[in-house]
């Protein structure tokens, strides 16, 4: 069987707010029936509304003592990076063990993460992060960036939407017509096009800007009026379709050309990402400067660093009268939808690298190559290397 003699661990996750769990009874079930043991943390899926009784009814262990299930498991599955548990006052890395296999959203390249990526690697951990999936048919439906792209575009105008101090749609009144919020959604990727079409369903006036002309095309076919960045599409386009990270002088032509539109905005969306880097700078403090009281920004990207120069990771700040959102997982802010994607598509990324009970960690495989992160002492992400100045 697949899974034969592999222990599989899945603690409850402990990022302030997060809600998800990277297993759901139903994969739980499949798991075991492939030979696999099943280790979760009592009350993981609480937060998602599984509850203990589901995973032991689908053939789960529960595990009291989180120690124990990381020391017992060969293969750790979590949806968030490793973080400091203040129940058992560790830290999720010194849990681990050499040779252990860790698989969740590492965002490896944020320089928030480089102490704890240098621990991982030290530790002989062999971790793989799911934000590293390539942009392939084959990997589709293990891709759960693209998954929690859509929950966060979605749910990410509806938090601006409940923060401006105006409405959203054109609203006629006794007085007279009150004129509809602009959103600008920067990126027309998978959260982008969520963010412009729940924008759009919200009746706002939409404006949309990504240097890739083919996703622009798919914000203007959503209904966004669409900002000329001027970036040439040779520059613009990288491997897989993704963004390319641009050289500094485009970055700051692409800042120019937003300026305006995004002073005039309500709200802004910031979802652009380069696929292995830090995200693009796009807001700049004089912008957030120029955007009137009470506008809201909300930073999808902050995993890889944010698109607002002011976003603080975790925190919701206001400069010069405009809230700045760096929430870290707002996917875990739409739990039930989330983990059940999120679930789905860890068991097809598992699927893919294991077989008879071995880790296969083959470096001809795309899918592999494209999201290890550190193997045998060694990091060796592309990314994350040229993060860290090691390249």
């Amino acid at each position: 069987m697949q899974f034969q003699g592999l222990v599989f661990g899945v603690p409850k996750e402990i990022m302030a707010g997060e809600r998800r769990v990277a297993a759901i009874p139903e994969t739980v079930k499949k798991m075991v029936s492939n030979g696999a043991k099943v280790l979760v943390e009592r009350g993981a899926g609480l937060g998602s509304f599984f509850s203990n009784e589901e995973y032991e009814d689908a053939g789960a262990t529960l595990v009291d003592n989180v120690e124990e299930l990381f020391a017992q498991a060969d293969v750790i599955l979590k949806v968030k990076e490793p973080l400091f548990n203040d129940k058992v006052g560790k830290h999720e890395v010194d849990m681990m063990h050499a040779g252990q296999v860790l698989v969740t959203f590492l965002h490896p390249a944020a320089p928030a993460n480089h102490e704890m990526i240098k621990n991982l690697t030290a530790k002989g951990v062999t971790a793989l992060t799911l934000d590293g999936i390539p942009r392939i048919s084959r990997a589709q439906a293990m891709d759960a960036l693209t998954s929690m792209s859509t929950v966060a575009g979605y749910k990410a105008v509806i938090m601006a939407a409940d923060r401006i101090p105006k409405f959203v749609p054109m609203i006629g009144s006794a007085v007279g017509m009150i004129p509809p919020a602009t959103v600008t959604v920067l990126g027309a990727g998978v959260a982008g096009l969520q963010a412009i079409a729940t924008a759009k369903r919200l009746g706002a006036v939409v404006y949309a800007a990504d240097i890739r002309p083919d996703a622009a095309e798919h914000a203007k076919s959503l209904g966004a009026k669409i900002i000329e960045t001027g970036v040439p599409a040779e520059i613009a386009i990288g491997e897989g379709g993704y963004a390319r990270s641009l050289p500094q002088e485009w970055v700051v032509k692409e800042q120019e050309a937003l300026f305006d539109t995004i002073a005039k905005s309500d709200i802004v969306v910031a979802t652009a990402l380069v696929p292995g880097r830090m995200a693009p700078i796009l807001i700049t403090e004089e912008m957030v400067k120029a955007m009137k009281p009470g506008s809201a920004i909300v930073d999808v990207s902050i995993d890889q660093g944010g698109n607002c120069e002011l976003t603080v990771g975790g925190q919701v700040v206001e400069k010069y009268g405009v809230s700045i959102d760096g929430t870290k997982n707002i996917p875990g802010m739409v739990p039930a939808s989330a983990t059940t994607m999120f679930a789905k598509n860890m068991i097809n990324f598992i699927n893919n690298m294991i077989k008879d009970g071995q880790v296969i960690i083959d470096m001809n495989d795309e899918i592999t190559a494209s999201t290890l992160v550190c193997k045998d002492g060694k990091l060796v992400h592309a990314g994350t290397r040229e993060a860290m100045g090691l390249n």
